[in-house]
């Protein structure tokens, strides 16, 4: 399966409005669109990035629907008064859910890159050696892995039930993600914590 995530720069004070609109206007459209299979949408209310991924049952499915909605990302950037949207592709190479997250909660995501020779060797470190760490950490409801080959780019995204459990996991996480990544032999780009908006994204588990 697969994925495309959209980010936007969006101003503080439109985020709701933003979210709205994907929820009501983009979300039914996508759902329409054939092989979209959800949506799910992260707000950094403090920053100002919003990012929406959408899941796809193939590439070729995903990137069929790309030309169709060109426009409906330029309106969800205009709406929240960004500048031109981010769009990046992925293959989804892992999720796992503990249980299903409810209203509060909150996603820490880690962009990294690596040489893409060793996207095995690092989506192994991360199934076998991550993954049970974070599984242990009070409140965690799920995780995920996007990569893509080409680029060498990943992003992990760990849901939490609450932003007190996401709180609480900041020390425990930056230690795992340290020992993680020195293990797999790949650089952390960035982290960033989310507010969970919209959470419709149906990929089934693939630990």
């Amino acid at each position: 399966m697969f994925a495309r995530s959209t980010t936007i720069r969006a101003r503080q004070e439109l985020i709701d409005a933003g979210i709205a609109h994907v929820r009501d206007a983009v979300m039914p459209a996508l759902m329409e669109m054939d092989g979209c299979i959800g949506l799910s949408m992260l707000a950094d209310r403090q920053g100002g990035r919003c990012i929406a991924t959408s899941a796809w049952r193939d590439e070729e499915m995903m990137r069929a629907s790309d030309a169709r909605l060109r426009s409906v990302r330029g309106g969800v950037a205009e709406l929240l008064g960004g500048g031109e949207p981010e769009v990046e592709e992925w293959e989804i190479a892992l999720l796992h859910r503990d249980h299903t997250s409810g209203p509060g909660a909150c996603v820490r995501a880690t962009w990294v890159r690596m040489d893409p020779a060793g996207t095995d060797r690092a989506l192994d470190v991360y199934r076998s050696r991550v993954l049970p760490a974070l599984e242990a950490m009070d409140g965690m409801c799920s995780s995920s892995l996007l990569i893509n080959r080409g680029s060498g780019r990943s992003v992990s995204s760990v849901t939490f039930d609450s932003p007190a459990a996401l709180e609480g996991s900041r020390e425990r996480a930056a230690a795992i993600r340290e020992s993680g990544t020195r293990e797999a032999g790949v650089d952390v780009l960035d982290v960033c914590e989310f507010e969970l908006a919209l959470a419709h994204l149906r990929v089934p588990e693939m630990a």
